[in-house]
């Protein structure tokens, strides 16, 4: 259902070096840009993750209560991952672990903010 997903940034080019480095641990590629952003996704016909500049031209700001889950396959790639964005400049958000039956996830937040997640089901 979800095509593509898209947050919002205040310094595309370091945002994107972020998703870069990280979404490449997926198989995740830049797909499609322009000037004021940038999409990444595994195949065309997968859903995608884009920044960019806010189009009204005002700062990017953080939703509160929004959060983006991307989905890999083992927890070892939940916890690898969520290292990684740590690695990068991200803060953590809740280490990786399970939380109920048969979820396992780590939360982060990116350069700007805004929250994400790693999970998996086991």
């Amino acid at each position: 259902m979800i095509g593509y997903v898209t947050l919002g940034t205040k310094n595309l080019e370091k945002s994107a070096s972020f998703y870069d480095q990280l979404l490449a641990d997926m198989g995740a590629k830049r797909f499609m840009e322009a000037e004021t952003f940038i999409l990444w996704a595994v195949s065309p016909d997968a859903p995608s993750l884009a920044i960019s500049k806010p189009f009204d031209g005002k700062e990017a700001t953080v939703g509160n209560g929004v959060m983006i889950a991307l989905s890999v396959e083992t927890s070892e790639q939940v916890d690898a991952l969520h290292a990684k964005a740590l690695s990068l400049g991200g803060t953590d958000e809740g280490t990786p672990g399970p939380r109920g039956d048969g979820f396992y996830v780590g939360y982060f937040r990116d350069l700007d903010g805004n929250k994400l997640n790693f999970f998996c089901m086991v």
